[in-house]
């Protein structure tokens, strides 16, 4: 069986397409549900972290280093720091657990 990738590519920019259009199309006023406006209020935040924590935990030598980082992030974004805050101070102690470890 050949394999075509330009239909994958097709039906993922359809789907994606869709996805965004079908709200625009089916929901005309605004929601008024206390429950489905929550929902919708912390999807993007789901979203991120399902797609950042992961890669947190694997992008350092040692896993260690990925908790020792998302301590960190989660301390400074619990004290009302900012998404580049939080994202640089990260990044930089990861760096240095990397360098540290890299002298022992």
């Amino acid at each position: 069986m050949e394999h075509n990738i330009y239909l994958y590519l097709l039906v993922m920019a359809v789907v994606t397409y869709l996805v965004r259009v079908l709200p625009l199309l089916f929901i005309r006023r605004e929601i008024s549900n206390p429950t489905i406006r929550l929902f919708f209020h912390y999807v993007p935040y789901a979203t991120l972290t399902a797609m950042t924590f992961p890669a947190v935990m694997e992008t350092a030598t040692l896993p260690v280093f990925g908790l020792l980082s998302l301590a960190a992030g989660v301390f400074l974004a619990w004290k009302g720091g900012g998404l580049l805050t939080v994202s640089a101070v990260c990044c930089a102690v990861v760096y240095i657990c990397e360098k540290v470890s890299s002298f022992l």
